[in-house]
């Protein structure tokens, strides 16, 4: 039975900034990532707020030289999906399709996943109309009309994004101003193509074989009104990946696994890092923190065992 030094659950900033600082300390680590490196940044177009490129740099890029930098030293990544964990003695056990793995330490860079509004056939339209991921799929609607969901600093990222694609862009938001930090109030408000549509939520999406429009229902009057549309992006915030922990370390009441800035959960040798903790802010910078600060404490704990 091989037993790793570290287990890292995740391939984002986070997770392969951990291995990185894990492999450069002489830890057998191990990292799995079910889908490809980078997680939700892979999926970002430019990133302008990263240290150290002065002209900004495209996620997926910055993803892939992450991996890059942590397999130089030696970090072995598995694309494979953790199932469960079993933290309950001092060797931790990771449960994927392929079996168990063993570990004395457990990093958890799960990240979180698109919120979905939960109306009725979103899931069907998926793809047709209906996206998470606006640097992902905007391309689609050049000279289009398009709807953005949420008042968040990404639903107001997403519609510059798109402002500068569609004809028209609609921002549906459930209160009367947004939540997003000012530096993206003003230039929203300048784009003669954004329309905002204030304290109202999608109720309804109109289609046939694709999205062709959406029924919104104003929270104050609860008068409903049609707007038609191409396509619709929901950036409502995110949902941790917190299912396959199934108890094993303490989780909030929003799913976050709690750890403070120590990165330490309630399990001794078990860290959460990245988006998936709960933190103030959650942007790539803080994600890559956590990865350095999880294998200071991870050394400590390692050193005391």
């Amino acid at each position: 039975m091989h037993i790793y030094d570290m287990i890292i659950i995740g391939g984002g900033p986070a997770g392969y900034t951990a291995a990185l600082y894990a492999v450069r300390a002489g830890l057998d680590t191990v990292l799995f990532e079910k889908l490809s490196a980078g997680g939700q940044m892979a999926l970002t177009g430019d990133i302008d707020n990263y240290p150290g490129f002065e002209e900004g740099i495209d996620g997926f890029t910055l993803s892939v030289k992450m991996q890059q930098g942590a397999e130089r030293f030696g970090a072995k990544t598995e694309y494979d999906e953790v199932s469960n964990v079993d933290f309950s003695e001092p060797i931790k056990r990771v449960r994927t399709a392929n079996g168990i793995f063993h570990g004395k330490t457990v990093v958890i860079a799960s990240g979180a996943n698109p919120r979905e509004l939960g109306v009725e056939d979103e899931q069907k339209l998926i793809g047709k109309g209906v996206h998470y991921c606006a640097h992902c799929d905007g391309r689609f609607y050049k000279d289009k009309t398009v709807v953005v969901v949420g008042g968040g600093n990404s639903a107001a990222a997403d519609a510059l994004y798109l402002s500068r694609l569609a004809k028209k862009v609609y921002v549906v938001h459930r209160r009367d101003t947004l939540r997003a930090t000012n530096v993206y109030h003003e230039p929203l408000l300048k784009a003669e193509n954004v329309e905002f549509i204030w304290n109202s939520t999608v109720e309804q999406f109109i289609s046939d074989t694709s999205v062709k429009g959406i029924k919104t229902k104003n929270v104050t009057d609860k008068t409903l009104k049609e707007l038609a549309c191409d396509g619709v992006f929901v950036s409502i915030g995110r949902k941790p990946a917190t299912e396959f922990l199934k108890e094993a370390v303490n989780l909030d009441e929003n799913g976050y696994v709690v750890a403070d800035e120590s990165t330490r959960t309630n399990v001794d040798g078990v860290y959460a890092i990245g988006d998936v903790r709960t933190k103030v802010l959650r942007q790539v910078v803080t994600a890559v923190s956590d990865g350095a600060v999880a294998v200071h404490y991870a050394e400590e704990y390692l050193s005391k065992s």
